[in-house]
């Protein structure tokens, strides 16, 4: 064999080890962000009371609740026998479940890159697409999983009971009704798929460590800062949000369901809450049995017929404490405004770091305020003409889209610029700090000067 073949033929043998090695840094990001998801699932809904559920559906109810969280959808039958009809619908993303996913699989997945100053488009992708045939196979596992039939659904005792007796009096089994759960794995791995580029794309955003190909390295200045902003900005909604949730179980009681509402929907109320604070609004109903898995104040507002505005002024016509979420949000996104302009480069201005934090604040309430929408409802109807109250109901609650991305363009200037105030003060990145000089260095230097003054001699440079 000569030596060219040879030195062909070594780097092919090198590369089955690294590329087992990229497939297993990738298999291992997955996996953490799964089990991130599961235990969040499994202790919110046991704090819920899902354990009670029969015919074994606690697993299955977990499996439902990750491939929500993951952007997957779970679609919903009813079934009342061939004298009554069965409808049931529902829409909710856990973004407790969800957050917990994406920091565990950002976290794995910049794992391996942390070290590196430059990487190749060619890498990246490559990383990219393990991960995310991984991540797919994974979610496609979960899903089939999240499936199951609840049966008995008619109490047998309180003000339905009546309802069930009259049902079994006139038709027997024929009109008992049954709903059922299932992931639809089509829109499940379709969403699932925009859900881990999103959470990929955004580890490569917010770390300042992460490589980048060269012809992108030029573009993290005005990028990577702001987005580290924001996610200082949402998680920091968050740790608020946790505290205040720990506080009110210790005082008020009722724990099992204050840690169901934070180990599944914690930031689905403090970013709605972030929304609330700039002025934003959202549009809703609560009617029937069913209510709102949040503050009473929330379902307060929104309990009856009509689609009702939920906007901080709203909320303060039943508790005047709602006002204190326009200071807070000031103040939280003053300091994410601060904490932006402290890792933007010295040379950056202050209509720069205005433009910088409004597109970025805007850009963020886009993604966040859709996934905070919530739509369920379960109706039961007789011979498909009387609708059964007793069991029916709606929950309804959608963001103003549009109007709320404006204001956060708004709000984001103006915390840019007062942002890049005050940290005009402090030292940045690219900046050349003044040094004084040694007083013996500088005692020297004049001593020289003189010396070589008095003497005539050369006056090089």
């Amino acid at each position: 064999m000569s030596s060219r073949d040879a030195a062909v033929r070594k780097p092919a043998q090198g590369s089955l080890p690294h590329a087992l090695h990229d497939w297993r840094d990738a298999l291992g990001a997955v996996l953490a962000g799964l089990a991130a998801m599961v235990v969040t699932a499994v202790l919110g809904l046991w704090a819920a009371g899902a354990t009670d559920l029969p015919g074994g559906a606690f697993p299955r109810v977990v499996a439902a609740t990750v491939v929500m969280a993951a952007g997957g959808d779970v679609g919903l039958t009813g079934e009342a026998g061939a004298l009554a009809g069965a409808d049931a619908e529902v829409t909710a993303m856990p973004l407790s479940v969800s957050l917990a996913g994406a920091l565990a699989l950002g976290a794995g997945f910049l794992r391996p890159l942390r070290h590196r100053a430059v990487a190749s488009g060619r890498e990246l992708l490559g990383r990219i697409g393990r991960t995310v045939l991984l991540w797919l196979a994974g979610l496609a596992g979960v899903a089939a999983l999240a499936r199951h039939t609840f049966t008995d659904l008619v109490p047998e005792e309180g003000p339905a009971g009546t309802v069930s007796d009259l049902l079994g009096d006139l038709f027997g089994d024929a009109a008992s009704p049954t709903v059922g759960f299932g992931a639809e794995y089509g829109a499940t791995l379709l969403y699932g798929l925009l859900w881990v580029l999103g959470v990929l794309a955004m580890a490569l955003l917010v770390s300042r460590r992460a490589p980048l190909p060269a012809r992108l390295v030029r573009y993290q200045e005005p990028v990577r800062p702001a987005a580290f902003a924001m996610l200082f900005l949402l998680l920091a909604y968050v740790v608020v949000g946790l505290v205040t949730g720990l506080v009110v179980a210790a005082v008020k009681g009722h724990t099992a369901d204050t840690f169901a509402v934070l180990l599944l929907g914690l930031p689905n109320l403090v970013w709605m809450a972030l929304g609330l604070g700039v002025f934003g609004s959202w549009e809703g109903r609560v009617d029937g049995p069913f209510g709102l898995p949040m503050p009473q104040v929330l379902d307060q507002v929104l309990r009856g017929e009509e689609v009702t505005t939920l906007d901080v002024r709203s909320l303060a016509e039943y508790d005047g404490r709602a006002w204190w979420l326009v200071p807070a949000a000031a103040v939280l996104l003053l300091a994410a405004a601060f904490v932006m302009a402290v890792r933007s480069p010295a040379r950056t201005r202050l209509w720069q770091q205005a433009l910088h934090m409004g597109v970025a604040f805007a850009l963020t309430l886009l993604v966040i305020a859709p996934v905070t929408r919530l739509h369920a409802r379960f109706g039961l109807s007789l011979l498909g003409i009387f609708e059964i109250e007793a069991l029916g109901g709606e929950v309804l609650l959608s963001p103003h889209l549009w109007r709320m991305v404006g204001l956060a363009l708004l709000w984001g200037l103006v915390a840019g610029f007062l942002g890049g105030l005050l940290a005009s003060r402090v030292r940045r990145r690219g900046e050349v700090p003044d040094r004084p000089e040694d007083p013996q260095s500088m005692s020297r230097k004049t001593g020289s000067a003189q010396s070589g003054g008095d003497g005539g001699g050369s006056t090089g440079p």
